[in-house]
């Protein structure tokens, strides 16, 4: 095992004193290309060209002296310090920081980010990233080859953001360029790169300057729903508010998610999901509800697409959802919604029977369904006198073999 190992951030700045000590103690330097060809790496030094930091790790375990490892940034966020502290490898590290890529983006922007998403694109959470972006005012995205500026700009179809794209900060071709989402995929991007993602309202509310990040889930009312007066009541068939909780709470929305509330109607099931941090798309064939469900969202401060257009049909071009929410439409859009294989699906039935045909349905394509009827009554507390019931059978299907 290595003697000694260090970890150097490396911004593009002159290295500090310690980190030009551990360098000139090194017998062997891990790093990217740029980083090997500094001065200071020792000429004897043992030179490991950094791909795979898991398969660097072992070779650093596996060696006899001190051994130093570079990393663009400040290598504890998102870098090489997680791997190399794993139980695996037995490496105890020091670490030299240095201003993190993200931080010296937003620099180089002249923003700040206290109150910005920050989420790492790889080819295989590349979608999550997009739906990030989908559902926040403010995101930061390390890219990846393979998930860059482009990919996100053609994923983000329909929806229009303004792209920051950092390219090699620190170095002699650092760039930086604004352009919109829409036009990202029209330019090569160099490697590496971070990408500031503005879109949508920012609306910081009272608690915004304690948190980093910020969920929108804090600000505003309290409750996973809202009464019916937060849409300016109304509501229509199925949207009452105990029936919305329960299925908020069998579907689960999250940051990195995709939502489809299919007949959306006022707007309450889509904000409220919104509210939860996922990214949403809320469909329906009445262009004023369409209208009502914009409103709402304007209105409790969270960003969603709105889609006009009849299910099952207009579903086809919309990218692939992982949990999806019925209102409207009965088998035909169940079937097709089971067909495009997403992690949860619930829906209502006003009859047993109807209720009957879709847990069928679902069961058929492979989801284990659960039903409950729900009965809510709401009671005036000055009288305790009934003023609404609401009864309606509540279902869902999960699929067993899609991960969360």
């Amino acid at each position: 095992m290595a003697d000694r190992v260090t970890v150097i951030g490396w911004d593009g700045s002159p290295l500090t004193a310690a980190a030009r000590s551990a360098l000139g103690a090194a017998t062997l330097v891990a790093g990217a290309a740029h980083h090997l060809a500094l001065p200071e790496v020792p000429p004897a030094a043992e030179r490991v060209r950094l791909g795979s930091t898991a398969l660097a790790a072992r070779r650093i375990a596996g060696h006899r002296g001190t051994a130093v490892v570079f990393a663009d940034g400040d290598p504890g966020f998102f870098g090489v310090v997680r791997t190399l502290r794993a139980p695996e490898f037995g490496l105890e590290v020091e670490v030299v920081p240095a201003v993190s890529s993200v931080a010296a983006a937003f620099a180089r922007a002249g923003m700040p980010w206290d109150d910005a998403q920050v989420v790492v694109a790889h080819r295989r959470t590349l979608r999550r990233a997009v739906n990030v972006c989908r559902a926040h005012a403010k995101v930061a995205v390390l890219t990846s080859p393979g998930a860059g500026p482009a990919e996100l700009g053609l994923l983000l179809e329909g929806v229009h953001r303004t792209f920051v794209v950092c390219e090699e900060l620190g170095t002699d071709r650092e760039q930086v360029s604004v352009v919109t989402s829409d036009k990202a995929a029209d330019h090569i991007w160099r490697d590496p790169n971070v990408v500031i993602v503005i879109g949508g309202p920012v609306t910081p509310g009272d608690g915004g300057d304690w948190i980093a990040g910020r969920d929108p889930a804090a600000s505003g009312p309290r409750g996973w729903t809202l009464p019916a007066e937060a849409y300016g009541g109304g509501l229509g068939e199925g949207e009452a508010e105990l029936l919305r909780a329960a299925q908020l709470a069998r579907l689960g929305p999250r940051i990195g998610d995709l939502v489809w509330d299919i007949g959306c109607a006022s707007g309450a099931f889509a904000t409220e999901a919104a509210r939860a941090g996922a990214a949403v798309l809320a469909v329906d064939r009445d262009a004023e509800a369409c209208a009502r469900t914009e409103a709402a969202a304007r209105r409790h401060g969270v960003q969603l697409h709105v889609v006009h257009g009849t299910a099952p049909h207009v579903l086809e071009n919309l990218p692939e959802p992982d949990v999806v929410r019925i209102a409207g439409g009965g088998a035909a859009v169940v079937s097709a919604v089971a067909d495009r294989r997403p992690q949860c699906i619930v829906t209502h039935a006003m009859t047993r029977d109807a209720a009957e045909l879709v847990g069928r349905d679902l069961t058929e394509h492979g989801y284990r369904v659960e039903c409950a009827l729900i009965q809510s009554v709401e009671l005036d507390t000055r009288a305790w006198t009934e003023t609404e019931r609401s009864v309606a059978f509540l279902l869902s299907g999960v699929l067993p073999d899609r991960a969360p």
